[in-house]
């Protein structure tokens, strides 16, 4: 008799959430990606825009990363328009085709589970709601913005987050999301932008209180880099200062930080214009927290960027999971 898969919730958005998805669905867990749909940039705010759905461009990534399928097909979904093709330019053909099958059904939800099938995932992907979703940003200069693109570029510190559906009212997350939550046996956050990929989902009032009482084990993995403007300076413990005040306390276990030295003279700053410092260790308000610290080299260096190695962190989760940290 096989060994029953233990359930792996991983909760966030952007380029960052595919980086553990991978190798996660080649180890012997159940994974299910909850991702943001508050986006409103890029492609993914184009068809948002003119269609009134779900921004696809995250759960694209999603489902992509847990594709079983050969990397020369998943290489077409992911193809983006050349900027000279007037029509088609910089949407990314999976975008459309979520976009497509959205109309066809009707139901943002059922259109991703039924392209899960089709691209053959192992695991699951969750748009957190089956509608777009508005971020509200309240600056510590007393501003306030709506929007995650304009937060984004807006680089000031925020002091409150919170999130609505585009008629103002308070967001249903899909009841699927709350099962995976309430039946995990590990819930991770992240990687991925503090204020725009990760909290969009846990500041669901419903989604946080879900967290909250789940008895899994709940990892935050820390940037490898700050984000200029909204985590300047902050270290791993103000990353989670800041969830627990928008959210609520005591719902990280453990924190996740790479402590290998980020080569100054190999990042391109203007390349990757939303970086900053490198976000440091603070075991000891990690630990007065109530989370465990733990360190170590999870650094990947790629195209003048850093990055986390995913196999790494991976590696590190499943020993958590398995109650060897």
């Amino acid at each position: 008799m096989s060994e029953k898969k233990r359930n792996v919730v991983v909760i966030g958005g952007g380029s960052g959430l595919p980086v553990i998805l991978r190798p996660l669905r080649d180890c012997n867990v159940e994974v299910t990606a909850v991702v943001t749909v508050a986006d409103d940039g890029g492609s993914s705010g184009v068809l948002r825009n003119f269609m009134n759905i779900v921004p696809p461009g995250d759960i694209r990534n999603a489902l992509v990363s847990l594709s079983l399928l050969p990397d020369d097909f998943l290489k077409i979904f992911q193809y983006r328009f050349d900027s000279s093709d007037e029509f088609f330019k910089n949407h990314a053909l999976g975008n459309l085709i979520i976009a497509a099958m959205t109309e066809m059904s009707g139901d943002i939800f059922g259109a991703v589970q039924k392209l899960g099938r089709y691209l053959m995932i192992s695991g699951k992907v969750y748009p957190v709601a089956n509608v777009p979703l508005v971020l509200h940003a309240d600056f510590s200069d007393g501003s306030s913005i709506n929007g995650e693109h304009e937060i984004t570029f807006a680089h000031k510190s925020i002091q409150k987050l919170s999130i609505s559906t585009e008629k103002g009212q308070v967001p249903v997350p899909a009841s699927e999301v709350l099962l995976a939550i309430n039946n995990a046996d590990m819930i991770v956050f992240g990687p991925g932008s503090l204020y725009t990929s990760i909290l969009p989902n846990l500041v669901i009032p419903a989604v946080g209180k879900a967290v909250k009482a789940s008895k899994a084990k709940k990892v935050f993995i820390a940037n490898i880099m700050t984000q200029k403007g909204e985590t300047d300076h902050y270290t791993d413990a103000s990353h989670i200062k800041a969830i627990y005040r928008n959210v609520c306390p005591g719902i990280i276990d453990y924190v996740l930080t790479n402590t290998a030295l980020v080569p100054e003279d190999y990042i391109d700053f203007q390349k990757w214009d939303e970086i900053s410092t490198q976000v440091k260790v603070d075991t000891e308000n990690d630990l007065e927290l109530g989370v465990k610290p733990i360190t170590g080299d999870f650094l990947r260096l790629q195209d003048q960027g850093a990055f986390h190695d995913g196999k790494k962190i991976t590696e590190k989760l499943l020993n958590i999971l398995d109650g060897k940290i």
